[in-house]
This record gives structure tokens, sequence and C-alpha cells, in this order.
């Protein structure tokens, strides 16, 4: 890659953790939504419920759906030396008519793409041309964002617009109809956000090793954005963290946030020191955004402060990092936070997007914020005030550390719903295909510090269970607002770290992805005495040592705050190293599930390339079918010409599979001839056929 030197990193297929180290009845929240745009949001709608209404494909014949188109984005093509950087995972949106009907997404080089939605044929392009020097290693873009201006004559250029961020730190700006530059927006359609990075409050000239990959929101013509830091594992004194806003019709800077609060007059800077508020960075948003329009707020998911591993350097709760904070998307003042770690140092970021949805509660509706963590805890707060609608405890947790870092005496829980998956590791849980794994396994636990989660660092090495790519993770969850449930997926597998003193451990002037990530080698952490080395807990045959199921989807009732279900997602068959039948024991995952009306969740996410429909009220699965790549991408789906489609990614993993880097996007649907017969085709469809295959 012009410009910087980098190793080549072909990790084993288990390492799905890395990908993300660098990683009463209830309704979806009122979103502005015309009524002709079915998937108008990459989360759906600005809530990011994950839920559609349509019910064409449904419970009983969703063992019918058959391809029906696919589509090459084709940049790997043009650029064959990026492949192994570049990460297809993008959720395309469905335009309104009066701004042209098409699919819209972009590619993992920041190309936004219009399709027709019944096709698949393209309509238009826009190339940024990229500039791959100014561009960290991973190349990757979940999604683009569509904003009608209310001012404008609803036939004028670039009344409907197509905003989406670069890798090379830009902001794109293009007409909705033709994907042309929009002219009044910035520099002929882009502003260059590079000067805002290098000028941040604590940033380095160059601010390389940030990039845009979520897609910007809307509030009330305010244009919102957050980004990736990938400094942050590895320095104390990494770049800020800011949330920046725009003006969604000029591209004017509007107001920043620093997760930081290295503003005296705010009430969290009192909770931090001169020192750390000097020299912290990170509590990036790296993750998607919601928007509640009506009360003008945005919600921010952030990650911890900088350094990841090691707190020495920032004491205190570092609040504001590890939340979601409510923002005033008019002003950018904070109207409320929430933090579910304390003074991280687990790397346990904010990793999905905040699900605003309006659940029952006592008798009422009540406006939610719905918070997923890689801990595999969930948090349901009150939309307005932030304060949990089912009670949140402080439990005290071990604090015996590193030398020099002071842990929080206590961390949150939510006392309802409980964790959705087990927290605790010890050397008799430790599993293997063989009793030689087992062994290995146990012996290799036994040696490090265990136990329950929030178990510290140590220089002895630690398991981290669950581990920093969760849990949950950026996939989030979906809800079903019939069956009261939301539904996620998580990973269960373990992590072993542990940290060196700096001086035993070598400095690079090359930047090298292995470094500091799990299976790669030790990593510094600038700025503090240590270095991190970190490992999947595996065994001698690259198996986990926890017992499977290693991946799961979970079905939760918000309204009772249980768990409903918990069933196996993925086969290992593709996977194991040695031999093996498709067994349920889950595959490595990245990205999520949507929910329909029809009662079926669908989701890809799993490295057994495969895309799944289950029963979205018992869990039990319907149906699934090969994808020519594994799809580490949310689904979505949308009617045209009467017919309803579900489309996803499929482009592979450049730390869980990277040798089948690819380039799909594939649409599916049920047959025509199937459709003709029946006479309420759209409409609440009742299959006579089987409801599932084996």
């Amino acid at each position: 890659m012009p410009g910087r030197q980098f190793k080549t990193y072909h990790p084993q297929l288990w390492l799905v953790l890395a990908a993300t180290l660098f990683a009463a009845a209830a309704l979806p929240a009122d979103q502005s939504v015309p009524p002709d745009s079915d998937w108008l949001h990459v989360g759906g709608d600005a809530g990011g419920s994950r839920h559609s209404p349509l019910d064409q494909i449904n419970k009983k014949n969703v063992w019918r759906l058959e391809r029906a188109w696919t589509w090459r984005h084709g940049d790997l093509e043009r650029f064959p030396e990026q492949r192994p950087y570049a990460g297809f995972h993008a959720t395309p949106i469905l335009l309104p008519a009066e701004a042209g009907s098409a699919l819209v997404l972009c590619t993992p080089f920041s190309r936004l793409v219009a399709l027709d939605p019944a096709t698949g044929k393209e309509r238009w392009s826009f190339d940024p041309q990229i500039r791959f020097s100014k561009s960290p290693a991973r190349l990757k873009c979940l999604g683009v964002s569509y904003w009608r201006d209310s001012k404008a004559d609803p036939q004028a250029a670039c009344t409907h617009r197509i905003f989406s961020g670069t890798s090379d730190r830009r902001l794109l700006a293009v007409d909705a109809r033709d994907g042309k530059p929009c002219p009044g927006f910035g520099n002929n359609g882009q502003v260059d956000v590079e000067p805002l990075f290098a000028a941040g409050a604590i940033a380095p000239a160059d601010p390389w090793g940030q990039q845009f990959s979520a897609p910007p929101v809307l509030v009330n013509d305010v244009l919102v954005i957050g980004h990736i830091n990938n400094m942050k594992n590895l320095a104390a004194r990494a770049p800020s963290g800011e949330i920046r806003a725009f003006d969604a019709r000029s591209g004017a800077f509007l107001w920043r946030f620093d997760p930081v609060p290295r503003n005296p007059a705010d009430l969290q800077a009192a909770t931090w020191t001169a020192e750390s508020l000097a020299n912290t960075g990170g509590g990036n948003a790296w993750s998607l955004l919601s928007v509640d329009e009506k009360r003008d707020l945005v919600f921010v998911p952030t990650s911890s402060a900088s350094p990841n591993w090691f707190g020495g350097t920032r004491p205190g709760d570092n609040r504001y990092a590890n939340s979601v904070v409510a923002l005033r998307g008019s002003t950018g003042k904070v109207a409320w936070h929430f933090q579910t770690v304390h003074h991280d140092v687990w790397d346990w970021d904010t990793p999905a997007q905040p699900m605003l949805l309006d659940i029952q509660k006592d008798g009422r509706r009540v406006p939610a914020v719905v918070i997923l963590t890689k801990q595999s805890l969930v948090f349901v707060l009150n939309r307005d005030t932030g304060v949990p609608l089912f009670p949140v405890e402080e439990r005290p947790v071990p604090t015996d550390g590193i030398a020099g870092d002071v842990l929080s005496k206590t961390q949150p829980f939510p006392v309802r719903p409980p964790p959705l998956m087990k927290t605790r590791l010890t050397p008799d849980d430790a599993w293997g295909l063989t009793f030689w794994d087992q062994n290995r396994c146990r012996e290799l636990i036994a040696s490090a510090r265990h136990g329950d989660i929030y178990t510290p660092p140590s220089e002895k090495g630690w398991i981290m269970f669950p581990g920093s790519a969760g849990g949950m993770n950026w996939g989030g969850g979906a809800f079903d607002p019939a069956q009261n449930l939301l539904v996620t997926n998580l990973s269960q597998i373990g992590l072993y770290l542990k940290l060196l003193p700096r001086d035993t451990v070598p400095a690079t002037d090359d930047f090298d992805p292995r470094r500091g990530a799990p299976m790669g080698p030790p990593g510094i952490i600038e700025g503090t005495p240590w270095a991190v080395e970190q490992r999947i807990l595996l065994g001698p045959t690259m198996m986990p040592c926890t017992s499977p199921p290693w991946s799961t989807l979970v079905g939760v009732d918000l309204a009772a705050g249980e768990i409903r279900w918990t069933v196996p997602l993925g086969t290992i068959d593709k996977l194991a190293p040695i031999p093996l039948p498709p067994l349920k024991w889950g595959a490595p995952v990245a990205g999520g599930p949507i929910v329909t009306a029809g009662g079926i969740t669908l989701v890809g996410s799993t490295a057994d390339a495969r895309l799944r429909a289950f029963k979205t009220e018992t869990g039990a699965e319907l149906w699934s079918t090969p994808l020519p790549s594994s799809a580490h991408a949310n689904p979505m789906t949308y009617m045209a010409n009467g017919r309803q489609y579900v489309v996803i990614a499929a482009g592979s993993h450049m730390f869980i599979n990277p040798k089948t880097i690819d380039d799909y996007l594939v649409a599916y649907a049920l047959p025509a001839e199937y459709l003709k017969r029946q006479p309420l085709a759209g409409a609440g469809v009742l299959d006579s056929g089987r409801a599932s295959v084996p």
C-alpha cells in the first residue's frame, strides 16, 4: 500500500475475536419513514429496530426461497493488492419512490452504488477515488444514509441526497437519483474532515489511524458522524474520539462532542485528573448511531478511553467512555448518559447501535433505549432520562490488577434481563475434542487468572470470557413487536491475554496488524510500561477450549426481561482442522439479524457461508442456503413489483476467513410461479406446504 509498509497476515479461521479489536406489547420507535420505503436506514429505521412489517415471506413458506439475482461490486478486480484488507459488510437501503426507488450501498473502497431492486442491475455509481496512502489497512463501509431537503424544490438536483463517509476521512454527498456530487455541499459534494482530525484535542499531525466506516446519521438537517480510532488499542495518547456534526445542506462544521470531557464546565470533567484529560484519547463511536428526531436526540455508543488493557494513565471511571450518550442534535449538548463499564481495561466498547423501542412497562408504553454489550449484558433505559427501566445493581468486582492501575470497585449489572451467556470460566470448564486437548486447555486456564467477568489484567496472564469481541457486537439486535422479542447473536469464545514489560518486546517502525492482536506478536502499549499479548483460547488442535456452541442466537422477552430461547448458530464442518460432520456447534460470527412480520428471523453472520431463517417465536431453524462467500453483514428486506426480497452482502472477513474475501450481493425471493398461485401474495400469505426442511 503506497505510503505505508504492511506485513501480510493470514490468521487461523477461529480468529473471530480479532475482527472487532481493530473491533404486555412492545413496538418499534415511531419514525418518519415514507410508506413506500421498506428499509430506509441501515438499521431498518433510524432507531435500529431491524424490523420489517413485510410478511409475504413467512414461517410457512420461507423454505421456498430461491436466489433472485446476484451483483458483484468488482472493486477487488480493480485493486487486487487491496483484497486482503477489504471487508464487504454493507447493508443496502431502499430509497422512497420520489428519490428513485433504488437500492443504495457502498463498497469497501467507499464507492457509492445504486441498483435496481428487482434485478440488481446497476443504475449509477460514484467513485470518490479513495486515497490508499491516507487510509488504514482495513477497508470497510457499513452503509449510507438518505436525506430529503424539506426546503428545496422536490424536482431540484440534490433535494434527495445520499451521505457516506470514506476510509480516508471525507464526507460525501451525492444526488440520490443520479449519483452526481452535490455542488452546494462542501467542495463539489465532499468535505475533507482530515483537518478537523488533525486539529483535535490531542490528535497527532498524521490522523492516518482514524477512518469512517459506519454511515452518518441525520437529525433535523444536522449530519452527525463518529469514527474508528485504530490507535486506541496500543497508545495512551491516542487521538481524540470526537463526534462531529455538519450542516446537511452546506457541509459546514457545526459542533463537536469529545467523550473525554476536556471542557472544565462539563460536570464530568471533575471525575478526571487534569493530566488524564490532557493526554487521553479514544472514547470514539465506531458503531452505528441512532436518532430520535422528535426529541432532537442522537444516541452515541462510545468505546473505551485510550489505551486498552491498562488504565493507570486515566484514573477514575472515565465517564462518557463505554457509554450511550444522548446528545442534542441541534447543539451537541449532553441530555443524559449511561455508562456500562467503569474504567474499562478489557476493550469492552459499546459495540452495537442503540435500539430505540417503545416497550410496555407497568401498564403503559415507555420510550426506551436498549443497549447490547460485549459482556452479553442488556441494559434497558428510559429514552428521555437514561434511567434504567429494569433495576441495575452496582456489584463488587475484583480490583487487585496491575500495579499503578486503580480499577473500579463495582460494575453495573442489570437485574433483568440476565446475561445472555455464561460469564464465568474455570479449569473445570475446559473442553476439547480429545482428552489431550481438554487437559491442555485445563492447564492453560489454570495457569492464568480466571473466574467471573471483570477478572483484572495480569502479568501472569488472564482469561476473558466473554472476550473483547463479545458477547454481542456490531451486528446488534432485531426486535419483533408481535413477539415482544429482542433477537441477537453472540460469540462464546474466550481470550487469553498477558501484560508484559514493554522492554521485553522489540519495537517496530512498520505497521503490523498482528501486533497486540490475537495470535500475533505482543504489541507495545505506547505511553505505559506495558505490552500486551493476546490469544484465542484454543487447544492444540485449534478448537476452542470452551464447550460448544461457540456462537448462539438468543431471543429475549423485553417486556418480562427474560431469555425465552437460545439456539446454536452455525456449523463447524467447513472450519474444523480435521474432518467433522456439520455439527451445530456454532461458527465464528460478525454481523447480525433482522426480523419480519412473517414470524421469521434472518441472519447470515457465520463463517460457514450460509444464510438462515429461524422461527422468531421459538428459535427453531426453518431454512438455510449456501452463500458464495460468508456473509458478515446484516441482511435487509423490501418489496419491489409485488415481490419481497431479502438481500445480504457476502464477502467474507479479513480476520475470520481471509482466503475467501469476495464481493457478492445476493438477493432471495419466493419463486414467481409460486406467487402467481397465491391470491393474497404480499398480504399475510399462508402456505400449505411444509414449514421447514431438514
